[in-house]
């Protein structure tokens, strides 16, 4: 799914837009024991009600594409053979109605999943999108397509804190004890994908709230898939690589030059107004290193490097391992964070033997929000003594 098809699944989610009519969760304690199912119809929730389970339901769509939503790809085998992936589809067909069906995908979760001693909720929800399409006039047309699907997403539940509310027949205020609390999706995921605005039964969108932690036990357990390496990983992954295929040609400079690269495309992606996520493969890869002043010979090896960790057909999401906004370069006692397109500013010496960072002030200097100049014998003083 590209973001421009995540907005319009999103936009949904809201009571004049939807098509949603009842939410089914499944409550489970610590001990793995179902403590509560049931079904809600929205139409008879409250206006309140019904906001709360739709925005629930729609922070499962929530963050940054290739982070917090990952395609989950399903194999050709899966699809015609696996039965984990018969039971989502059944879910589906039968528009989430069947209690024996949703019991056994609830259990299928709950064998495997660890909330780390917590209670947590499983909440369902079945939609169906008559999708507009238009034609090259900019007009619609009659003819759209169904998108069936279901949503699905895992709160943990919290016990609520005693606070004073106010009774008003006595006009005064007592402590109250306020109820169990669901708090919002850590885990979820929509299926099937929407992409080219049609479902995809290959794929599944994966929404993780923590996205430094692959949660195998929840992928495995509703897609009897292989996890994806989080997004906060591949930031180590590629710097492991990077240092170990550069060897001694990992230095200062040619890291500054790499991340300049990343980050200029970055901006440039953004400005694009591209729906799709920035993307780069191997060869893409290997021509920034090479740009950045790396030998032929240590880019290829980090290219192959990359193909073994990742696999062939895996490309780097350069959002994931730099930014567009800031760049950070940190000693022991010091942290410095620059915006990458004034990284040249900061550059590296050695004098007499110590290795320094130096920083250009010729801009202006501020301590602590007090503007100071800096005098030719290296002390500093507020501005308007200088």
């Amino acid at each position: 799914m590209n973001q421009k098809e995540l907005g319009e699944i999103r936009r949904r989610f809201r009571p004049d837009r939807s098509n949603i009519q009842q939410v089914y969760g499944c409550y489970v304690n610590t001990s793995r024991e179902i403590i509560a199912s049931f079904e809600e119809s929205l139409g008879l929730l409250s206006q309140n009600e019904t906001e709360k389970y739709l925005t629930l339901l729609k922070k499962t769509l929530s963050g940054a594409l290739g982070k917090n939503l990952v395609d989950i790809p399903f194999a050709t085998r899966e699809v015609m053979e696996g039965e984990q992936y018969r039971l989502l589809s059944r879910l589906r067909q039968t528009e989430l109605r069947d209690a024996a069906l949703r019991e056994e995908f609830c259990r299928s979760i709950i064998d495997r999943l660890d909330m780390e001693e917590r209670n947590y909720l499983i909440l369902m929800a079945y939609d169906v999108y008559d999708v507009p399409h238009y034609g090259k006039d900019g007009q619609k047309e009659d003819a759209g397509e169904l998108y069936r699907y279901f949503v699905c997403c895992v709160c943990p539940v919290k016990e609520g804190r005693a606070e004073l509310g106010y009774e008003p027949e006595e006009r005064r205020f007592h402590s109250a004890a306020i109820g169990q609390i669901v708090g919002a999706p850590e885990l979820g995921f929509l299926f099937p994908a929407f992409d080219d605005r049609s479902a995809n039964i290959y794929s599944a969108l994966l929404y993780t709230k923590d996205s430094s932690r692959s949660h195998d036990d929840f992928v495995e357990a509703v897609f009897r898939a292989e996890a994806p390496i989080p997004a906060a990983r591949q930031k180590e992954l590629f710097g492991e690589l990077l240092s170990q295929s550069l060897e001694t040609e990992c230095s200062f400079d040619v890291v500054q030059a790499v991340h300049e690269q990343l980050s200029e495309r970055l901006v440039l992606h953004k400005e694009s107004r591209d729906p799709e996520p920035l993307t780069l493969d191997g060869g893409e890869m290997g021509d920034i290193l090479e740009n950045s002043g790396v030998s032929p010979e240590r880019a290829e090896t980090f290219c192959r490097r990359m193909e073994e960790e990742l696999g062939r057909d895996t490309p780097l999401r350069p959002a994931n391992i730099s930014s567009a906004k800031k760049m950070e370069i940190q000693t022991p006692e010091v942290k410095i964070s620059v915006d990458p397109k004034y990284s040249y500013l900061i550059q590296p010496r050695v004098i007499d033997g110590h290795k320094y960072l130096l920083v250009s002030a010729d801009a202006g200097v501020e301590l602590n929000g007090l503007a100071v100049e800096i005098r030719e014998d290296g002390s500093g003083a507020p501005a308007e003594q200088a």
